[in-house]
């Protein structure tokens, strides 16, 4: 929050949406289920808002978008032990693979009498490479979307992209998703860097 009221997170600007959205639901799912046990675990409706507000606010800022589409773009509702519930989600489609799944919500504040309290020290997880490796394990290329092999192209900041309306599809690319890196096949890196693009390998 920021004087008294939710506000975007700029260090998560350069993540993924479903980094953005997997970052919010985990920290909002331990805190709810650490109060589970209490009689008033429904009180943290305040954070869910708080929590839900600040997340769709860092999704817009990102895309140069408003709250509300975001809102209507990644609303989603699961099945809950208490019925169905809204929440919000991110999806990463691999290739035979299980989709990667960000979710934020979808928790009933309800209290579980039953539930267990497991304190564990999580070992630091560096977010953006993460997020790096799985867009090349995806092998798409970002540019034109063709599957194939990548490579990564990187500029130093994104200043040296020049400005908009005099540079290149890619660099407005990079721009857009406030990326100093972007996964391309070898013909767009070739483009990238103004040599003869590579013909493409057929069968």
């Amino acid at each position: 929050m920021e004087r008294g009221k939710p506000a975007r997170r700029p260090e998560l600007l350069n993540q993924d949406d479903h980094v953005i959205l997997s970052t919010y639901g985990s920290e909002y799912r331990g805190i709810v289920h650490y109060y589970l046990l209490a009689g008033d675990v429904f009180r943290l409706a305040r954070l869910q808002w708080v929590m839900e507000t600040s997340m769709l606010m860092t999704l817009a800022n990102k895309h140069r978008s408003s709250v509300s589409k975001m809102a209507r773009k990644y609303a989603a509702t699961i099945e809950t032990p208490h019925g169905l519930r809204k929440c919000f989600e991110a999806r990463v489609e691999r290739t035979d693979r299980k989709p990667l799944v960000g979710r934020f919500g979808g928790i009933p504040l309800r209290r579980d009498k039953k539930t267990v309290i497991n304190d564990r020290r999580l070992a630091p997880v560096n977010t953006r490479r993460k997020e790096l490796v799985t867009r090349l394990l995806a092998g798409r290329c970002e540019s034109c979307g063709r599957i194939d092999e990548v490579e990564v192209h990187h500029v130093a900041k994104l200043a040296d992209l020049g400005r908009s309306g005099t540079r290149p599809p890619w660099a407005d690319l990079m721009a857009a998703r406030h990326r100093k890196t972007l996964v391309v096949c070898g013909s767009c890196h070739a483009v990238i860097h103004g040599k003869k693009p590579v013909p493409a390998l057929t069968e």
